[in-house]
C-alpha cells in the first residue's frame, strides 16, 4: 500500500513543514481526533496517508493560517465542499474570522489559539513574555488574548519559515516602543488643549498618524533594501573573484 502513493505520518510532516514550520505528528493526530482527517491503516495500526488525504490536510491548516478558521468550521465547510483545491475553499471567505469586528473586539482564551490560529499555546506565550502579544487576566485567573492581536499571531508564525523565532522580535518591540514616544512627540500639537477630540479633530489626527506610520516606513524600508543591496554585491563579489 505504502508504495503505491501512500505516506507515513512522518513523512507528511516532513512535506509540509516547509509551508507550515509549526506542524508536528501530534498535530496531525489531533486533526484525526477532532474528525478532521480519516487516513487508511495498515494491519499493525500505521497510519497510511493518500495524496487525497495530504490534500485535505493542507486544506486544514491553509485555512487555519491564512483565514483563522477554527476548527469546527473548517470540518463543516470540507464536508460540505467534499475535496476542492485550497484556493477555491479560501475564497469562500473572503471576509477572514480575523477581519471580523467582533472578533477583534473580543478576549479570547489562550487556550483557544490553537484551535482558532493553528499555533501553539506556548508559541502565544513566547510572543507574549517579549511583548509581541499583551495577554489579559479575566477576575478568574484565565489567561486571555486581544484579538486585535492574531494580525502579529500570524505574522509571527509567517516568519518562523525563515527560522526567526519570537525571541528574534525583540528588537521590534523595542522600536515600536521607542517610535511611539516619537509620534505622541510630533502629533501632540493636533491634541485638543483642553477637554475631550472633537470628531473632526480625532479624524484629523488619526490621519495624521496614518501619513507619519506611513514615512516612518518607507524609511524604514528604503533603510533595509540599501543594506541589502551592499549585502548582494558583497556575495556578487566574492563569487566573482
Amino acid at each position: 500500500m505504502a508504495d503505491a502513493g501512500y505516506l507515513t505520518i512522518g513523512k507528511v510532516v516532513k512535506r509540509l513543514q516547509a509551508e507550515y514550520p509549526d506542524l508536528s505528528v501530534s498535530k496531525v493526530r489531533y486533526l484525526e481526533d477532532e474528525g478532521l482527517l480519516t487516513p487508511s491503516r495498515t494491519p499493525g495500526g500505521y497510519r497510511l496517508y493518500s495524496s487525497k488525504d495530504i490534500k485535505r490536510l493542507e486544506t486544514i491548516l491553509y485555512l487555519q493560517k491564512h483565514r483563522f478558521l477554527p476548527l469546527s468550521v473548517i470540518r463543516e465547510e470540507l464536508d460540505g465542499h467534499g475535496e476542492e483545491s485550497v484556493v477555491a475553499l479560501a475564497n469562500d471567505y473572503p471576509e477572514a474570522i480575523v477581519d471580523d469586528e467582533e472578533v477583534r473586539n473580543s478576549l479570547h482564551p489562550l487556550e483557544n489559539m490553537p484551535e482558532l490560529l493553528g499555533v501553539s499555546i506556548a508559541f502565544v506565550r513566547d510572543l507574549a513574555n517579549i511583548g509581541i502579544v499583551d495577554l489579559k487576566r479575566s477576575p478568574r485567573g484565565r489567561e486571555l488574548v486581544n484579538g486585535h492581536d492574531f494580525p502579529l499571531i500570524r505574522t509571527a508564525d509567517s516568519l518562523k519559515r525563515f527560522g526567526i523565532e519570537p525571541r528574534n522580535l525583540r528588537q521590534y518591540v523595542n522600536a515600536a516602543n521607542r517610535e511611539t514616544t516619537m509620534f505622541e512627540q510630533a502629533l501632540s500639537v493636533m491634541g485638543p488643549r483642553q477637554g475631550e477630540f472633537t470628531p473632526e479633530q480625532r479624524a484629523s489626527y488619526k490621519q495624521a498618524f496614518e501619513q507619519l506610520l506611513s514615512l516612518t516606513n518607507a524609511i524604514r524600508d528604503d533603510l533595509i533594501r540599501r543594506n541589502f543591496r551592499q549585502v548582494l554585491a558583497a556575495i556578487s563579489d566574492t563569487q566573482e573573484s
